[in-house]
């Protein structure tokens, strides 16, 4: 078991195998997912001006409790046409620039208006700059508002048009071909013949890379075949930043992954991981592509692909971070002690507790469908009983 990289460590080699992938300036509305290239800098002052966070009048704080005279309006989107004097009103909607003169804004549930007069009936603002969003109170022109690796969700991108950009410097997304390997598999919702079983690794592999390639993935599929396997790997290295392979890593006679990858001229950096599910993982390079060749069994194929696939793909995206983030929280049930290799348990979170589901040999795909996380227990760690915290990564 020496010889078995710990699960960090062989992350660590295959981030670096190679370099994030050169940027690329795209519009907002394609930036969803995407990981920025560079840091997003304020363009501009936000707010503008200060503005009314309320329906209601702006007024001088100094003139409370009032009366005051009506003697202007200003709406949304419009700039006030005179400043607010002693004793003055302007009626002011939500979003208005607050009129010069003017310090704080009274709502106008606090106050009654008769024509042109308005008198206080309510509490008032109690502050001066009440109901006033302050110029630059989100944020000031300059500041640094997105770091670099940071991905674009929503908020982000709404942040980012808000500072005036119109289009963000990101990391290209990578290429990626999905081969599956083995004469038994066959395509999904086709006749099966003695022995042979649905291709489920391809389609879900795919499914996980939504969103994170540079274009669909349409998974390719051959047999056992060693001289088929290189013709088929070299001209997907001319083409693909990533190949990933399934099944085909152990030690099995037909297990040609690792051979074919040194017949087509590639380089073998590592194979074998002290994990559990996926211990027969490949990593090495060919060409410029990198080749990943994950285990054939489904649950090994989901968490290798969790824990090495996607934080791959988004490494080379420009993700600052691209490891899944371990979270915790206390068993419901108790846990035995870890083994000799780390194991990444299918489980499920709920009401702040986890359990590890029922069935976790690696070629059952039912209890994938079940799981919004794997739980992880840690080589060598002792046995932990039900409230005890522990370790997860969600995936779901």
């Amino acid at each position: 078991m020496s010889a078995l990289l710990p699960v960090e460590e062989a992350q660590a080699r295959l981030l670096a195998l190679r370099a994030p992938l050169a940027g690329e300036t795209i519009a907002l509305a394609d930036a969803p997912g995407r990981y920025l290239a560079a840091d997003v800098l304020a363009g501009r002052d936000q707010p503008a001006a200060p503005l009314s966070a309320m329906d209601g009048y702006a007024i001088r704080f100094d003139d409370l409790p009032g009366p005051w005279t009506v003697t202007g309006e200003v709406a949304a989107g419009a700039p006030p046409e005179q400043l607010v004097g002693v004793g003055e009103a302007h009626r002011i909607f939500t979003g208005a620039i607050v009129p010069p003169g003017a310090d704080t804004v009274i709502v106008q549930e606090d106050v009654a208006r008769a024509g042109d007069r308005l008198i206080l009936t309510g509490d008032g603002p109690g502050s001066r700059g009440r109901h006033i969003h302050a110029r630059a109170a989100d944020f000031a022109a300059g500041d640094a508002l997105l770091a670099a690796g940071s991905r674009l969700t929503p908020g982000a991108i709404a942040a980012a048009a808000m500072s005036g950009a119109g289009t963000l410097a990101v990391g290209a997304r990578p290429r990626v071909a999905i081969l599956t390997t083995g004469d038994e598999l066959v395509a999904p919702g086709r006749a099966l013949g003695p022995g042979q079983i649905p291709d489920s690794n391809g389609v879900m592999l795919a499914a996980m890379l939504a969103g994170e390639v540079a274009a669909p993935v349409l998974p390719l599929h051959i047999g056992d075949d060693r001289a088929t396997l290189v013709r088929i790997l070299k001209d997907l290295a001319r083409h693909h930043d990533v190949i990933v392979t399934v099944g085909g890593a152990s030690v099995g006679d037909h297990d040609h992954v690792r051979g074919a990858l040194g017949d087509a001229g590639g380089r073998l950096d590592f194979w074998k991981i002290a994990m559990k599910p996926g211990k027969p993982l490949i990593a090495g390079m060919l060409g410029d592509a990198i080749l990943l060749g994950l285990p054939g069994n489904p649950s090994s194929a989901f968490v290798t692909a969790t824990l090495f696939l996607l934080p791959l793909v988004r490494h080379l995206a420009g993700a600052r971070a691209p490891l899944p983030p371990v979270q915790r929280a206390p068993l419901a049930v108790p846990l035995d002690a870890g083994g000799t290799r780390r194991n990444y348990l299918r489980a499920r979170v709920e009401r702040g507790e986890i359990t590890p589901l029922v069935g976790q040999e690696s070629g059952r795909t039912l209890p994938l469908a079940a799981a919004n996380a794997l739980l992880i227990r840690d080589i060598g760690a002792p046995a932990r009983g039900a409230g005890d915290a522990a370790d997860y990564i969600a995936i779901a």
